[in-house]
Formats: structure tokens, C-alpha cells, sequence
């Protein structure tokens, strides 16, 4: 399982050294545990002007397994506020949860997933339950559970 999880990860770093999708940009992929990007809306939006750090680690069952990805959160980088998004960084996308993650999917189609949820944004707001979840949320935000219902996320933490 490790020899596909790094054959997997040196195929896309490749790629991503070849080229990335415009506002989308590799910060640092020294090891196979965690990459950095930043990722920005192009165009009018809500986030216009506003760049954001995205961590991505992962473990050696990638890409069985999604990565854990986040928003990076310290005295330098801030969440967006969005709707999907916690003040801690973390993101309730189907596509990083075990229903809706496919190994098909790449580190790049989740950044672009990423930018087109930031740029679909109508309204600038916290999730309903930020302040609930943020205190009590596991550091590792695979192991929280989200539920979908219609068209917000709602933590089971």
C-alpha cells in the first residue's frame, strides 16, 4: 500500500510541477505528509483580493483514503468566511468526507473544487454552528462527522 501512496503523490507533484490552474500555486511539498498551497478566486467575487494557505496531509493509504485538508489558521492566515468553511480552518466538502471521496480525484481537482465553492460564495458567513463545533473539533478534521442537510453542513461533533 506505501509503494502506491508515493508512486500515487510523485505522479502528482509531476503534474503539479508542470503546471497548476491560474490561482492555484504550490507552497511546499518537501515530504509526502503534507503539501502546501495557496489558493485564490480570480475574477469578482466575495474573496477578491483575498489569498488562502490550504494544507493537505496525507497518510499511506492515499488516495484509498482522502487527504485531510484544511485552511491554514495562525497569526498569518486567516479561514475564508464561508459558509462550508469553520473559523479553525476546516472544510465540509462531501468530496473530503468517506461518502463522497473517490481515489479518482486529485490533489489539484480538490484545489479547483476549493476555488469554485469560494467562488459560487452569495454571502460572506460562518457556518450556524461554528461556535459549537470550533471548540470540541478533533485537530485532524477526518475524524469529525458532518452530515449534509439540503444545503448546509451540520457537525455530528
Amino acid at each position: 500500500m506505501a509503494l502506491a501512496y508515493t508512486r500515487r503523490l510523485n505522479k502528482e507533484l509531476a503534474e503539479i510541477h508542470a503546471g497548476t490552474p491560474v490561482g492555484i500555486n504550490l507552497v511546499n511539498a518537501d515530504t509526502f505528509e503534507k503539501w502546501l498551497f495557496t489558493v485564490e478566486v480570480m475574477g469578482t467575487s466575495e474573496y477578491e483580493g483575498e489569498k488562502f494557505l490550504l494544507m493537505f496531509r496525507f497518510d499511506n493509504a492515499y488516495p484509498i483514503s482522502a487527504p485531510a485538508v484544511q485552511f491554514v489558521v495562525d497569526d498569518t492566515h486567516k479561514a475564508p468566511v464561508h459558509p462550508h468553511v469553520y473559523s479553525n480552518g476546516h472544510i465540509c466538502a462531501s468530496i473530503l468526507g468517506r461518502e463522497g471521496w473517490s481515489p479518482v480525484l486529485t490533489v489539484i481537482a480538490i484545489c479547483i473544487t476549493i476555488q469554485s465553492m469560494l467562488a459560487s460564495c452569495k454571502k460572506k458567513e460562518q457556518p450556524s454552528d461554528n461556535d459549537r463545533y470550533v471548540p470540541r473539533a478533533p485537530e485532524n478534521p477526518k475524524k469529525a462527522r458532518f452530515h449534509y442537510h439540503g444545503t448546509c453542513w451540520r457537525s455530528a461533533a
